[in-house]
């Protein structure tokens, strides 16, 4: 067999000290401090004299548009509703599962006591009123009395009510 078809054995193509100083070489460039980047720009054109000023190009670079951040906003407010709604239902119920006997009966008890009193109080006011305002009618011709009645007639599940006076 020729020696050109047999592997060679691997061979490193740098000394030790070479590939000590290489490596050194690369992390001193990869943790090399970069020129502090501009943040701002600061136009030194002098302005005219008088007349329009030119434009100057402000490049847009916002990151969420208009209607996205007013979507937003408004998701955040109807958030806070809820959860405001749903604090206040809650601590209903809370409220509706602390009930108990005693407490119905001291909460009902001064608004039963009020309609007590307004209820004397109306009805003294109507029997005082009543004694001045009561009237003797008397009547000089004969009193006949009628009784009417009325015919209901409903057949059916849809009913259309005539209704008669029957004299």
């Amino acid at each position: 067999m020729p020696d050109h078809d047999q592997p060679a054995a691997w061979q490193p193509r740098m000394t030790e000290t070479e590939a000590a100083a290489e490596a050194r070489r690369i992390l001193e460039e990869a943790y090399r401090p970069t020129p502090p980047t501009p943040t701002s720009y600061r136009d030194t054109t002098p302005l005219p004299a008088y007349g329009p000023t030119p434009p100057v190009a402000q490049p847009d670079r916002r990151i969420v548009p208009a209607w996205a951040a007013g979507t937003a906003v408004a998701g955040i407010g109807v958030g806070a509703t809820c959860v405001g709604v749903g604090c206040g239902i809650w601590l209903a119920c809370q409220g509706f599962a602390a009930v108990t006997l005693t407490s119905v009966l001291f909460a009902t008890l001064p608004i039963a006591a009020l309609a007590a009193v307004a209820t004397a109080i109306g009805s003294a006011v109507r029997s005082v009123r009543a004694t001045h305002t009561v009237a003797h009618h008397h009547y000089a011709g004969p009193v006949r009395q009628e009784t009417n009645t009325i015919t209901a007639p409903a057949y059916g599940l849809i009913t259309r009510n005539h209704n008669e006076l029957n004299r």
